[in-house]
């Protein structure tokens, strides 16, 4: 077996194993917390406010607009420029297709994958950057943070070098990043991923049930 059928196969089949039943296991457990029982009388709905929690903050106040444009506009581009690259370029349908679902469906064309991918890698760069460069972030951030970043930033860059398919050592070298990203993932800050909508959603349920704008 080579390097590459490795990665590609039984590691590949490992990583992703350990994304998904730890991630479970970590949203299984923040639903588990629970909340406190709230004694007064609601006032609104828990419901809408969980909803609207989530789709509120997916822009920021006009109050807060000006202060953190850079960081919403390199945010969303990183984000959906993520989304995009992982589910609809070609080789990555390809492999779901053949690997993991049985059925594929239209891909990105070649031009339109490197636009893509430029743009969530300058977002992610600027994140970065940001995350370096503002006294707050900068205090906040630590090690988990970076190598988030870091893994990250590699996934992307290797999977632009192995979009040619012409070197089998480039293409095992990104699917060991993804690999490694998968296992690191449920147990980073990563989740966030798949968190932010708990946490928006807890706030915003809390503020609904007052009968607040959250």
């Amino acid at each position: 077996m080579s390097f590459l059928h490795f990665v590609e196969g039984p590691f590949f089949y490992f990583s992703a194993a350990v994304f998904v039943v730890f991630a479970i296991w970590r949203l299984v457990g923040i639903i588990r917390i629970g909340k406190k029982p709230d004694l007064a009388p609601p006032r609104g709905s828990a419901a809408a406010g969980f909803v609207k929690g989530n789709l509120r903050h997916f822009i920021p106040r006009a109050i807060f607009a000006e202060r953190t444009w850079m960081h919403l506009v390199a945010g969303y581009a990183f984000h959906l420029g993520l989304f995009v690259v992982v589910f609809f370029a070609a080789p990555h349908i390809l492999f779901l297709e053949e690997r993991i679902l049985g059925f594929g469906w239209p891909a990105l064309p070649r031009w339109g994958f490197i636009i893509v991918a430029e743009i969530a890698i300058a977002g992610l760069i600027v994140l970065w950057v940001r995350r370096l460069s503002d006294p707050v972030m900068r205090l906040i951030s630590d090690w988990d943070d970076h190598v988030g970043s870091w893994l990250t930033f590699l996934v992307m860059l290797t999977g632009c070098l192995a979009m040619q398919e012409a070197h089998d050592p480039l293409r095992a070298i990104h699917m060991l990043s993804v690999n490694i990203w998968l296992i690191y993932f449920p147990f980073s800050r990563l989740m966030h991923g798949f968190t932010f909508f708990l946490s928006r959603g807890a706030t915003g349920a809390s503020y609904g049930r007052k009968g607040m704008n959250p």
